[in-house]
């Protein structure tokens, strides 16, 4: 499962439609969060810190807050293109049948693990408000991004799904490919 493998041809519908969305919304809203980091920490550290010697408050806030973006966004489209790091020693001396059925139950532990993720982070958004997690200067509250991260963990739940599915269906499969003309 470990080894290079071919794009399959046949991939469904339904996955190149979450694949076209997943890349079109991590281009957008990441290269906009990171443009955003980027030119706020040039402006905040170059420009008010050393020659106005006046720190913008809080940027410290927002910058942690985009990492937060950037990480939710990360996530399902990481685990779509097979960039989690997957742990191989014994696979070479199992059997193709015992590697397929291992990968199928790690998959399904993840996901019930991932979909107790989402449930507890939706849970702590909605307690965020009422116990005051915010930000430390600006307070700006943690609600929404508890949610984004929701968001992330349930997709990349959905994603684990769709990858046992194929490897029921046709026996691996078939990871997202950014940057070969693929999409």
């Amino acid at each position: 499962m470990a080894e290079e493998i071919e794009p399959i041809q046949h991939i469904p519908t339904f996955i190149k439609l979450l694949d076209r969305i997943l890349t079109g919304i991590a281009i957008l809203f990441g290269g906009v969060t990171l443009a955003f980091m980027t030119l706020f920490s040039v402006w905040n550290v170059l420009v008010m810190r050393k020659a106005l010697n006046s720190p913008i408050i809080g940027a410290e806030d927002l910058l942690i807050l985009s990492l937060v973006v950037i990480i939710a966004l990360s996530v399902p489209l990481g685990a779509r293109t097979g960039a989690h790091i997957e742990i191989e020693i014994l696979e070479s001396r199992m059997s193709t049948a015992f590697a397929k059925w291992s990968l199928i139950f790690v998959k399904i532990i993840g996901s019930a693990v991932l979909c107790l993720m989402a449930w507890r982070l939706w849970h702590a958004g909605k307690a965020a408000v009422r116990f005051g997690e915010t930000t430390q200067q600006l307070l700006i509250s943690f609600e929404p991004f508890y949610y984004l991260l929701t968001g992330s963990m349930a997709i990349y739940a959905i994603v684990l799904w769709l990858d046992i599915w194929q490897l029921l269906r046709v026996g691996k499969v078939a990871h997202l490919r950014i940057g070969d003309g693929s999409l």
